[in-house]
C-alpha cells in the first residue's frame, strides 16, 4: 500500500478543473463508499478510481492538452497487481457509467461538473443505444454505477473526511 499512499503523497494536491484536489475528491468518494455500507472492495474502488490522474501525467490531459488519456484503464493496469477485479473493473468502467448515465437518465449530463463535462466530450460523448446494452450487460454493471454516483458527489469543498491511513485497513481487506 505505501506505493499507493506515496502516489496520494506526491499527486493528491493536483488540480483537475474542480473545486477540490484530487486527494480531497478521491476521500470523499471513499467516504461516500463506507457511510454507504459499501463493500470494502467498493470503498476501495471509490477511494482508488482516480488513481490514473497519477499516472503518466494523465491528471492534466484533459484541461491542458485537450486529449483523454484514459486514466480509467491507467488505474485498472496499475492497480491490478494489488486488487482484484471487484475493484478494478468498476474503476475501469467509471467512465462509461458516466457516458452511459448521460444517455439514460434525464438531466445527468446538465449536471455534470465542467471538468466532468470537458472530459465527455473528450471521451466520446453519451453512449449509443447499442453501447448502453453492452454497458448493462457486463457483470460489474451496477457497481460501475454506484462508483460513478459516489465520484460526481465528491466533489464538495470543505467536506470531512478521514485521512488516507484510515483507508489503508479497508484497502488490505480489498486485496487479492
Amino acid at each position: 500500500m505505501k506505493q499507493i499512499t506515496d502516489l496520494f503523497d506526491r499527486h493528491g494536491e493536483n488540480r483537475y478543473g474542480e473545486h477540490v484536489n484530487q486527494r480531497e475528491h478521491m476521500l470523499q468518494c471513499a467516504k461516500l463508499a463506507e457511510d454507504a455500507g459499501d463493500t470494502p472492495a467498493m470503498i476501495a474502488a471509490a477511494l482508488l478510481h482516480d488513481v490514473g490522474q497519477f499516472l503518466e501525467g494523465a491528471g492534466d490531459a484533459a484541461e491542458a492538452h485537450g486529449h483523454d488519456a484514459a486514466h480509467e484503464r491507467l488505474g485498472e493496469v496499475f492497480l491490478s497487481q494489488w486488487f482484484p477485479e471487484e475493484v478494478t473493473a468498476p474503476i475501469f468502467l467509471h467512465v462509461a457509467a458516466k457516458r452511459y448515465l448521460c444517455a439514460v437518465e434525464p438531466g445527468y449530463m446538465g449536471d455534470l461538473s465542467g471538468a466532468s463535462a470537458l472530459s465527455l466530450s473528450l471521451q466520446g460523448g453519451p453512449f449509443d443505444e447499442a453501447e448502453c446494452r453492452t454497458f448493462e450487460a457486463h457483470p460489474f454493471f451496477k457497481e460501475a454505477i454506484r462508483l460513478r454516483r459516489y465520484d460526481d458527489a465528491g466533489k464538495q469543498p470543505g467536506m470531512a473526511t478521514p485521512d488516507i491511513d484510515h483507508y489503508v485497513a479497508i484497502l488490505n481487506m480489498a486485496t487479492k
